[in-house]
């Protein structure tokens, strides 16, 4: 799990990097955010399921879709933050990195392991 939140902080930055280059300060700022709403949820639904799994009797399908909507609704109300909060959104940025983060894993998957 460790992995692929390592993996999308590095997608993040790569995005908005990439961003920056191409749309300036804005869309770099915006490429953040936008990574940050997806890697904040997933990096506390991590750790929830790996300190779940850690308990004795290990987790149960309840503790996965209790987090998966807590991830959920971290996600919403942290995008609607920053509309609220960033008049500047850059929101070609914004959402592309929401996109490139949230699919990162994907890079994983076809790795091959020595």
């Amino acid at each position: 799990m460790l992995r692929i939140i390592l993996m999308q902080l590095v997608a993040m930055v790569v995005a908005a990097c990439t961003a920056g280059l191409l749309g300036g300060v804005s869309a770099l700022w915006s490429a953040l955010l936008g990574g940050l709403c997806c890697v904040v949820p997933n990096g506390f639904f991590a750790w929830r399921l790996y300190t779940s799994a850690r308990k004795p009797g290990g987790a149960n399908p309840m503790t996965f879709f209790f987090g998966e909507s807590i991830k959920i609704a971290t996600t919403l109300a942290l995008m609607g933050a920053v509309v609220w909060l960033y008049h500047g959104v850059n929101w070609l940025a914004f959402m592309l990195s929401f996109i490139v983060v949230l699919k990162s894993y994907l890079i994983l998957l076809f790795r091959h392991r020595p």
